[in-house]
């Protein structure tokens, strides 16, 4: 799954360990999920929309 976390996370000027704090994750969570090595449970990706102030659907993109 893609997603546009590094986008809005630079935009914000947050470092991957400032994001970790703010989600309650390791920054190695925030890096995987960055990279795509990771996709996120349900509440850690309604966690991630709201800190963003986007939804779901914009933030995470299904790979075909």
């Amino acid at each position: 799954m893609n997603n546009r976390m590094r986008e809005l996370r630079e935009a914000q000027g947050w470092s991957q360990g400032e994001l970790a704090d703010r989600l309650e994750v390791s920054r190695q969570t925030v890096n995987a999920l960055e990279t795509g090595k990771y996709d996120p449970s349900l509440p850690l990706a309604f966690r991630i929309a709201r800190l963003f102030g986007e939804s779901i659907e914009s933030l995470f993109i299904p790979e075909d």
